[in-house]
């Protein structure tokens, strides 16, 4: 997973296309056509970064956008204006709002993928990068290897899944349900002890004998990267 994208746009044909072709570069994406619905979901969502149309049905984008940064929980968050507004003057206020970059419709693919790619270095250089490490851990995207001090480790596919979801943001808690949504993303069926059971697993992977903890436990709350 490169990380996670959430589109408030309402027409569902761009939240489509825009959805399959970001799926297929890895992240993981979820949507909603109107404002009020995508302010409750993204609070439920918590993406790395948020696409934004500016004509809505309810709420503006540049509504939404000053919403959001009154939030301490979004107030860092990536904002991409996607708009048919390309006069200087509306760039400029959205701008103000708080948008971090401003796509003018219609736009290419690889355009938009430039521009998130572009964003998320400088908010979370860890969603966009092939090797994520943190403390003497390291975790190879490509290559789909994992090593602790420079000892590799075999991790299984979805201990695999969970330690690359915990690298793109060490030290926050994340509840099961949080866990579940990313890792699992498309298996209802999986239960919280299922969870954690791979959560002991990869514990053990990577707790190397005379090692710190890496993997901890927060009570009542749920998992982090230390």
């Amino acid at each position: 997973m490169n990380g996670k994208i959430f589109i408030i746009e309402d027409e569902p044909s761009i939240i489509q296309l825009v959805q399959h072709n970001l799926e297929k570069n890895g992240f993981l994406v979820s949507s909603s056509l109107n404002g009020n619905d995508g302010l409750k979901e993204l609070k439920k969502f918590q993406p790395d970064l948020l696409l934004l149309d500016w004509m809505l049905p309810d709420l503006s984008g540049i509504e939404i956008c000053k919403n959001i940064r009154k939030d301490k929980s979004f107030k860092n968050l990536p904002v991409i204006m996607l708009t048919a507004k390309g006069e200087e003057e509306d760039k400029i206020k959205g701008l103000d709002s708080g948008v971090d970059d401003y796509l003018t419709k219609p736009f290419s693919f690889n355009e938009l993928m430039a521009r998130i790619k572009a964003v998320l270095r400088r908010s979370n250089p860890n969603t966009v990068s092939d090797n994520l490490k943190f403390d003497d851990l390291m975790l190879d995207r490509i290559e789909k290897r994992v090593f602790r001090d420079g000892q590799e480790i075999k991790l299984g596919p979805t201990e695999f899944r969970l330690l690359e979801f915990f690298l793109t943001n060490p030290k926050r808690v994340y509840s099961r349900d949080q866990i579940l949504e990313s890792v699992w993303p498309n298996n209802v069926n999986v239960e919280s002890r299922t969870i954690d059971v791979h959560i002991r697993r990869l514990r053990q992977s990577v707790n190397l004998k005379n090692k710190k903890e890496l993997i901890r436990t927060v009570r009542s709350s749920g998992y982090s990267l230390i």
